[in-house]
């Protein structure tokens, strides 16, 4: 029997900005992972295409939960059925709370799988692994992330704790931020952004971009203000908006 022929709009971008698959948590309850992700890269104008890692009914940090956890081998059922209709066109990767090493090891076989499909594929990872001295994961999620997933992201966004896991080192001041920026260029991403650093009570990001090797990277920094309040799920939103806002501004030079 013949192969039926996948619907046109699978087969081409809805706009310039491009298709992203996000591969996140979800919460019935509560704004956090893709739920807080995938709208605003939509607003965007991006073709979002949301794989939900977990299904919980709120987020973790209230005194209960409920939901179902996905595994490695979905998740490759996931990414098979999209393969098997040609639906694998995706000019972003956008990862955040994984909870496994068995998971994240699959997440990098969706690497190259994506990439062998699209060569110039942007991977952009959000790290999640702790903040505030405390890892929220399993320890040997680290080495994972430090040796693997590192040298295969195009953007990277973690916080201060998790930039110090990754880089081996602690950042005590503004330049240290920049120099584990410089740092993890040097093991693969071209842009990076370490979306909080707490200093003496300050709090601000670092960004870093190293357009070509051999150049120094360009960098800045945001003071940003301290509200007396706890949020969850911000920095899954400010992952996203950085790579919505990045591809928008690439396009334009």
């Amino acid at each position: 029997m013949a192969r039926a022929t996948p619907p046109i709009l699978s087969l081409v971008l809805p706009s310039e900005t491009g298709r992203v698959l996000s591969i996140q948590s979800h919460t019935v309850q509560g704004y956090v992972g893709n739920k807080s992700a995938v709208f605003p890269l939509q607003l965007l104008g991006y073709d979002v295409d949301p794989i939900n890692s977990v299904q919980f009914s709120n987020h973790t940090g209230y005194p209960s939960f409920k939901g179902q956890v996905l595994n490695g081998q979905q998740l490759w059922d996931l990414i098979e059925g999209l393969e098997a209709n040609d639906l694998l066109c995706y000019t972003h990767l956008l990862t955040g709370y994984i909870g496994s090493v068995s998971f994240l090891d699959v997440v990098l076989e969706v690497v190259k799988k994506l990439r062998s499909v699209n060569p110039k594929l942007i991977y952009v990872c959000d790290p999640v692994m702790g903040d505030e001295g405390k890892l929220y994961v399993p320890p040997e999620l680290v080495s994972v992330y430090r040796e693997k997933v590192v040298p295969v992201a195009s953007m990277l966004t973690p916080n201060q704790f998790e930039a110090e896991q990754l880089t081996g080192f602690r950042i005590v001041s503004e330049q240290d931020g920049l120099e584990a920026c410089k740092v993890l260029h040097s093991r693969g991403p071209s842009k990076v952004v370490i979306t909080s650093i707490s200093i003496n009570g300050n709090l601000f990001l670092i960004g870093s971009h190293k357009k070509n090797k051999g150049q120094s990277p360009q960098q800045f920094k945001i003071i940003i203000p301290k509200i007396p309040a706890y949020f969850t799920g911000t920095g899954d939103m400010m992952t996203a908006l950085l790579l919505g806002w990045s591809n928008v501004r690439d396009s334009q030079y």
